[in-house]
């Protein structure tokens, strides 16, 4: 800029003095032709008199001369200034690379210099070439551009890091998140070093949800610096040895799924099916991995085996053979090596809980303090059993003799204080307290068990069949040798002389040695507060959208999911084949699928293998019902619908089935109401203005891909025995 000042000082004065010249040979022109001319053209300079056409020429070659001189420095000076930019750039680049190969290595880690890895390259000498690697042990191994080109790097954006480069890509992590510890003294005190890691942002787009990366489009070598080689970090952080690592567990995963229970499984299935390299990490605080929780009320109680609560295996009604777990150990790969594994997999964190969650930073805190980072996460807490106040607050000795059923730690409790105590009491009427009364008290022929079951309905279920079905499903469970004691409130429970004392609120008093509290669930939404993520005031639960979603990254499913019904309205579902169906979508969308969820999930209930029923909708005592009930034959029980379908979870086989145009039964409905006692196998339709909102398949199976589109269908029906025929309940 100084030299073009320069310039122009000098060439200004001429440019004036030759503007000055032809103005006055203008003028001096305009006179000899006796006018002054309006205007001067610009050819007249050319073709003057003789005595200033001199003159205009050298006015027209400084003033050209003047504008080429110009354009020319302009160019240099502009080109001149980016090559000094780009200059001062590239050595602003290069300065940590060169820092460290100036300096003689002073690794900040307690590793010994003279004992690296077998993997890993020795440390290079003070004069080594600023083009040789660096050393694993330095702790200047940073994002730099040169050492992205880098084979190593590129293996970790694959996010498949091998086994010996651990220790050379952990120290570039640290130096993003904690500068001090890993950046020298020289290198801290310059800015442009050590460039802070962008936070996470909070809320990602749509587009960004599809990528298996939170962070937004780092070059190569940044996002495997923030990803594949993290986890690693706090496993070698006191030694070059990468033994340490196998005590550790990645502090970062893609896929983090909370809770391990049949939602987390199918998700984890889900994501793997859409995304075969996909890591996903599941965290429950139950010891065990994923498990089926319906047998645990069912099939196990009628198995011989006297190991069974060791194998938790079971016979099913079919006589077939299998255990309680999804899948074997085998199918899962070891939670510290998820990080490093070539081509992902599932791991379970067993035996921790998620006590904090921050959504902002995408990140959990376990209760060992452990933090981990996630891209995308599923909440599948599930719920915890209630129980009765006054059992609560009746103290410490009646707390440790009464269970609640939920985990498979409580069926192994229950089973042996079944064998080692005289009486047991179950509280609840619903599904688990009738299945465990009928369980129990099977077992109670064989032995001298007392089993009472008390409820403040008048019948088993009453708050789910019409009076006369619960009424028929009570003398049943009396059969199964129960003690029912129906509109029973309880009001105080009391330890007196080794025995609990019930004393019910209509002075009955009930002495057992042991109680089973089976009075409902109550959804897990303990990280609702650190998240905060929105709890339905109505139905309790994670409130989420069609898509499952709590937040653009958060999806929650099965018992804790509060959803909406496009049929029924906003709901929350506690039962298995909801948590298969909506951990699957969870799983799908979780990898961009953004799929709403349209299913209407079914239940099961086994009163022994003779009587079962299968439920779909909302299924409510107080609704009017109309139910069309025949005579039932062999292959109407539980165990015949096991043996024809293969399997006693029966949500596997109608989750895989859609209703097409059913065929009606050819078969004359019935002309009157059957005898009272005959309901051998049926249906029960639970209206709601005249629509039919719940269906319930008494002893009638492999039917429900039907009643689930006559709810989807939402009409008005004049004659439901012509409904009923669609199930064919009256062929033998």
């Amino acid at each position: 800029m100084l030299k073009c000042r320069t310039l122009w000082r000098t060439l200004a004065p001429l440019a004036r003095t030759s503007s000055t010249v032809c103005r006055q040979n203008a003028r001096r022109a305009g006179l000899n032709n006796g006018r002054l001319p309006a205007c001067v053209p610009a050819a007249h300079m050319s073709t003057a008199p003789a005595g200033g056409g001199r003159e205009n020429q050298l006015y027209v070659l400084l003033v050209g001369a003047t504008c080429v001189g110009g354009a020319i420095y302009a160019y240099r000076t502009v080109k001149g200034d980016s090559q000094r930019y780009q200059d001062r750039i590239d050595e602003i680049s290069s300065r940590p690379l060169k820092t460290f190969t100036e300096e003689p290595a002073t690794p900040t880690q307690s590793e010994p210099p003279a004992a690296p890895s077998p993997a890993e390259p020795s440390p290079p000498a003070p004069d080594a070439d600023p083009a040789d690697p660096p050393s694993a042990e330095e702790p200047a191994v940073e994002a730099s551009p040169q050492e992205a080109a880098e084979p190593a790097a590129a293996l970790i954006v694959e996010e498949e890091p091998p086994a010996a480069e651990p220790a050379e890509a952990r120290p570039g992590v640290v130096a993003e998140d904690e500068p001090v510890i890993e950046a020298s003294p020289e290198e801290a005190a310059e800015p442009p070093v050590v460039e802070p890691e962008p936070s996470p942002p909070s809320e990602p787009t749509p587009a960004e949800l599809t990528e298996p990366v939170a962070e937004s489009e780092p070059p190569a070598a940044e996002s495997a610096a923030a990803e594949p080689a993290e986890p690693q970090l706090e496993a070698v952080t006191e030694s070059g040895d990468a033994s340490p690592a196998s005590h550790k567990v990645s502090s970062h995963t893609p896929y983090l799924l909370i809770g391990g229970g049949t939602a987390s499984f199918a998700a984890a299935r889900s994501i793997r099916a859409r995304d075969p390299g996909a890591r996903v990490l599941i965290v429950t605080d139950e010891l065990v991995p994923p498990y089926m929780r319906p047998p645990l009320s069912k099939e196990l109680w009628f198995s011989d085996d006297p190991s069974v609560t060791e194998t938790l295996r079971f016979k099913q009604w079919n006589g077939k053979e299998r255990s309680i777990y999804f899948q074997p150990p085998s199918f899962y790969i070891n939670a510290e090596e998820l990080g490093s594994a070539e081509n992902g997999g599932v791991a379970v964190l067993t035996g921790k809980k998620v006590v904090h969650m921050d959504v902002r930073g995408n990140k959990i805190k376990l209760d060992d303090d452990t933090e981990i980072s996630y891209d995308k996460c599923l909440i599948a807490t599930g719920g915890v059993p209630r129980n009765l106040q006054v059992i609560e607050r009746a103290g410490e000795e009646v707390m440790k003799r009464t269970t609640l059923f939920r985990k498979v730690e409580d069926f192994k409790s229950l089973d042996k204080v079944s064998r080692n105590v005289k009486s047991i009491t179950i509280i609840g009427g619903g599904f688990l307290g009738s299945e465990l009364a009928c369980a129990l008290g099977r077992r109670s022929t064989e032995s001298d068990l007392e089993v009472i079951q008390m409820y403040p309905e008048k019948g088993n279920m009453g708050k789910v069949l019409p009076e006369y079905l619960s009424n028929w499903t009570t003398e049943k469970v009396k059969k199964e040798g129960v003690k029912i004691i129906s509109e029973a409130l309880v009001k105080s429970v009391v330890s007196k002389d080794d025995k609990l004392e019930i004393q019910l609120k209509d002075g009955r008093l009930v002495k057992t040695d042991h109680i089973v509290a089976a009075v409902g669930l109550e959804p897990n939404v303990d990280l609702a507060k650190s998240a905060g993520l929105e709890v339905d005031s109505d139905f309790g639960g994670f409130r989420v959208n069609a898509e499952l979603q709590a937040r653009s990254n958060i999806w929650v499913a099965g018992d804790a999911a509060c959803f909406y019904d496009i049929r029924l309205g906003r709901r929350r579902v506690e039962h298995h084949d909801h948590a298969v169906v909506s951990g699957r979508l969870a799983g799908e969308n979780m990898t961009g699928a953004n799929k709403p969820y349209w299913h209407q999930s079914m239940f099961w209930s086994d009163l022994g293998p003779d009587v079962g029923y299968e439920a779909i909708g909302i299924v409510d005592s107080s609704l009017p019902t109309v139910g069309v009930f025949a005579k039932a034959t062999a292959k109407d029980t539980p165990k015949a619908a096991t043996e024809e379908s293969g399997t006693g979870i029966r949500s596997e086989s109608e989750t895989e089935h859609t209703a097409s145009s059913p065929v009606a039964s050819s078969a004359p409905s019935p002309t009157g109401v059957q005898h009272k006692d005959e309901y051998g196998k049926g249906v029960i339709f639970y209206l709601r203005d005249k629509v039919v909102v719940g269906i319930i398949l008494w002893n009638v199976f492999n039917r429900m891909p039907i009643a689930r589109k006559i709810i989807k269908d939402g009409e008005e029906h004049a004659d439901l025995n012509e409904v009923a025929k669609l199930f064919n309940i009256h062929d033998d």
